[in-house]
């Protein structure tokens, strides 16, 4: 599991009081309490789209570098004025965790790192066998190199 992440040990149909999937994590060949076997963590490749109102891009800029820097698994980020990408592999036992943190991440990082006030437009979670198929057969995501931040 990622530093940062909590983990709830409900089986996976847990809910929050708010009525939300509770996040699980285990560590790599580690069980779940009972002992029954159940799926551990993938790695999966996400892409968090946000895009708002215009922003120096030296702030933007900068913001990315350090949501990079008290994240280290950011892989890429792209920028704009007005929008930008991150890249980056989650460990998660399935797409619905993978997705949940990926959704908080901007707004739960927002005030630390010096973000700008932009809302997520899009989101991909994809396995890590699907990335690579898409990259052999020359589409898709290409491998986030170089890793950093950069300008579109």
């Amino acid at each position: 599991m990622r530093p940062g992440t909590t983990a709830s040990h409900g089986g996976a149909g847990s809910r929050t009081a708010g009525g939300e999937r509770a996040l699980t994590g285990v560590a790599a060949g580690g069980r779940f309490p009972g002992g029954e076997p159940r799926e551990l963590p993938r790695l999966w490749h996400v892409t968090l789209s946000v895009s708002g109102e215009r922003a120096p891009t030296a702030e933007v800029r900068r913001a990315l570098e350090q949501l990079a820097h008290d994240h280290p698994f950011l892989l890429t980020s792209r920028y704009a004025d007005d929008h930008a990408e991150i890249r980056y592999w989650e460990e998660a036992r399935d797409l619905h965790d993978a997705a949940a943190v990926a959704l908080r991440l901007w707004g739960e990082h927002r005030r630390t790192a010096g973000l700008p006030p932009w809302e997520i437009v899009g989101l991909e979670v994809i396995d890590r066998a699907t990335y690579h198929q898409r990259v052999a057969a020359g589409y898709g995501p290409v491998p986030a190199t170089p890793v950093g931040v950069h300008p579109f």
